[in-house]
C-alpha cells in the first residue's frame, strides 16, 4: 500500500509543481487583463512573471505582449524599446514582428512597418493579417503592383474574409475600378452593415454617376453614423451634381465642422 501511494505521488508531482507556478498564473492573469483593456493591471502582472523567471523560454511572447499593453497606456517609445529587444531575442517570430509593425504603422513609420511586414512574408507567405498590411501601406504609398500582388494572394488564401473584401475595394476604387468596388463594398455591408463602407460605396456610386443608388448608400449610412463627416462631404457634392447649390453648401459646413479637411471640400466641390 506504501509503494503503491509512493507512485501516486510521484504521478502527481508534475501536475501539481506545473499549477503551482507564479509564472503560469501571472501570465493568465495578464491575458485576463489584456482582454478586459486593463492595460495598467497588465504591465504590472507580465513585469512580475519577467521578474520571477527571467530565462524562461516563454518570455519573448510575454515581452510582445507587454510592447503591446505599453503601446496603449502611451508608453510608445517603451512600447518599441520591449518589441525590439524581443525581437533581438527572437528575430524569427512572426508575432513580435507583427505587434511592432502594428505599433510603427500607428505613430506614422509606415516604412518601417512596411519592412517588418516585408520580413513576415519572407518568413511565411501564407500569413493573412500581415499580408492585408503590406498590401494597404504599399497602396497608400502608390505601389499598385504590389498592392495587386498582395491582394490576389490573399484572395486566394482567405476568399470568403471581410478583410480579403476590405483590400479589393481599397484596391479597385483607388484604381479606377468602380463597379468591381461596389461589389466588395456589398460583401461587406451585407455581413457587417457601417457608415464607413456605405460611404465608400457611396463614392464609388458618385464616380459612375449613380446618383440615386449613392444617395440611397449615403442616407443609409448616416442612420448609422449621423456625425459622418465623409458623408456630409459626398451629400454635398451629389447635391451639387443635382443643381441643389443650397443644400451642397450646408453639407459641406457641416462636413468641415465634423472634422473634414476645408481645402479638401473645396478642391471636390469646384
Amino acid at each position: 500500500m506504501t509503494r503503491i501511494f509512493a507512485i501516486i505521488l510521484i504521478l502527481l508531482q508534475p501536475i501539481c509543481a506545473f499549477a503551482d507556478q507564479p509564472y503560469f498564473d501571472l501570465a493568465g492573469e495578464a491575458d485576463k487583463a489584456i482582454a478586459e483593456d486593463r492595460w495598467g493591471d497588465a504591465e504590472q502582472y507580465l513585469l512580475q512573471a519577467l521578474r520571477l523567471e527571467p530565462g524562461n523560454p516563454s518570455n519573448v511572447l510575454l515581452m510582445s505582449n507587454l510592447g503591446i499593453v505599453r503601446f496603449h497606456l502611451g508608453q510608445d517609445s517603451l512600447a518599441l524599446a520591449t518589441l525590439n529587444e524581443a525581437h533581438a531575442i527572437a528575430p524569427a517570430s512572426v508575432t513580435v514582428l507583427a505587434n511592432r509593425a502594428r505599433i510603427l504603422t500607428a505613430i506614422g513609420r509606415e516604412k518601417d512597418a512596411y519592412i517588418d511586414y516585408s520580413h513576415i512574408l519572407s518568413l511565411d507567405s501564407t500569413v493573412i493579417e500581415p499580408r492585408f498590411y503590406h498590401g494597404m501601406i504599399a497602396l497608400h504609398s502608390g505601389d499598385i503592383i504590389t498592392a495587386e500582388t498582395d491582394f490576389t494572394k490573399l484572395k486566394e488564401l482567405s476568399p470568403n474574409a471581410a478583410i480579403t473584401a476590405i483590400a479589393l475595394a481599397s484596391l479597385y476604387s483607388s484604381t479606377g475600378r468602380y463597379s468591381d468596388a461596389i461589389k466588395q463594398y456589398g460583401i461587406l455591408i451585407k455581413h457587417e452593415p457601417t457608415a464607413e463602407y456605405y460611404s465608400g460605396r457611396a463614392a464609388c456610386h458618385l464616380m459612375l454617376q449613380q446618383l440615386n443608388e449613392a444617395s440611397e448608400d449615403i442616407a443609409s449610412g448616416l442612420k448609422l453614423n449621423p456625425d459622418d463627416g465623409e458623408l456630409y462631404l459626398y451629400r454635398a457634392y451629389l447635391n451639387r451634381l443635382r443643381y441643389r447649390n443650397d443644400d451642397s453648401a450646408a453639407d459641406a459646413r457641416k462636413a468641415i465642422s465634423l472634422g473634414i479637411d476645408p481645402q479638401r471640400v473645396a478642391a471636390l466641390l469646384q
